[in-house]
């Protein structure tokens, strides 16, 4: 069976105080009605589903709007406010409340803009900022109310904003920390710059534990915790080099070449090549490079001449090289 709200016509539900949950004595004239221009609008248009009904009630409060982006902040301002009546009727699921929580969005969206954009000297991509802030929004326009007797604009910013503050809480750190040296990292920001306007020099890991009530350790390890907050790239230029003709990368000056690494990569090489000679073989260069014997000791060691010890050990380097220069 229907509920009685949902049998309600729209203009019975704007004037129904129930219907928004506010307590306040319903109008009861039609002169009360008639001079509120959002009851008009609500009332104009039995559903917005299509453009040519938001079009059509925009019309109704005297609004030109064509596209929902393209309505000024003023207009938008106004028609929020009816569609927001509009949402909280219709019931979730529906083809209106999708169109209407839609139209809401792109209404919006200069308020996402405009948050968006007091982050704007971040490294992060802009488009990064007016994704997430647009999260903001949507939740926003969840939870809005028309009871709540407040712009929405006033509602809204507030969970814009701190949904990009969360952004970059969590996903704008290169290397993860925990949030209370993250929230420790804002603190000693502030404070150094004012005590360094105060002592005219930078002040000492001592200076700020004492200002701020904390140990010098867990200063040095808000401090080191700082710099784990972005990375420059190891091929970028080093700082005060001229960039204009490539510098010199980071790489160039703290890179240090392996001496061994050579050596590693060829016995890693080797190891399936050694594995599939014969057994006297392996002895052989196990005796010659292993133990470090003369060919006439491997000789003595193995019942055979000097001489057929070095024909031996000749072909099979010559096989060994063969097979890594065919795999190379």
């Amino acid at each position: 069976m229907p509920s009685v709200v949902s049998r309600m016509s729209t203009r019975d539900r704007v004037n129904d105080p129930a219907a928004h949950g506010s307590t306040a004595p319903a109008a009861t004239s039609d002169d009360a009605i008639a001079d509120d221009p959002t009851v008009d609008a609500v009332a104009t248009v039995d559903e917005v589903t299509r453009p040519t009904d938001f079009v059509r009630m925009a019309a109704s409060l005297g609004i030109e709007a064509d596209q929902p982006a393209a309505v000024c902040p003023t207009d938008a301002r106004q028609l929020s406010k009816v569609l927001f009546v509009r949402l909280r009727a219709a019931e979730e699921g529906t083809a209106e409340y999708s169109y209407v929580r839609g139209t809401l969005i792109e209404l919006n969206m200069a308020l996402v803009k405009f948050a968006a954009s007091r982050f704007s000297h971040r490294k992060e991509p802009f488009e990064d900022l007016l994704q997430v802030g647009t999260i903001g929004l949507i939740k926003a326009i969840d939870r809005f109310d028309p009871s709540f007797e407040v712009e929405f604009s006033t509602f809204a910013l507030p969970t814009i904003s701190g949904e990009i503050k969360r952004f970059f809480r969590d996903t704008g750190w290169m290397v993860h920390v925990p949030r209370r040296l993250q929230e420790l990292r804002l603190v000693l920001a502030k404070t150094s710059d004012a005590m360094e306007q105060l002592l005219d020099r930078a002040p000492t890991p001592g200076e700020l534990a004492a200002h701020l009530g904390l140990t010098e350790d867990e200063v040095r390890e808000g401090l080191i915790a700082s710099q784990a907050q972005s990375a420059a790239s190891l091929d970028a230029p080093a700082p005060g080099r001229d960039q204009t003709d490539g510098g010199t990368a980071l790489t160039d000056r703290i890179a240090q070449e392996e001496g061994a690494f050579e050596t590693v990569l060829c016995l890693e090489a080797l190891k399936p090549v050694l594995a599939a000679l014969p057994e006297r073989d392996r002895t052989i260069l196990s005796l010659r490079f292993g133990a470090d014997l003369t060919q006439g000791e491997i000789g003595r060691r193995l019942g055979i001449s000097q001489m057929h010890v070095s024909r031996l050990l000749s072909r099979i380097l010559t096989g060994l090289r063969a097979e890594l220069q065919a795999e190379a």
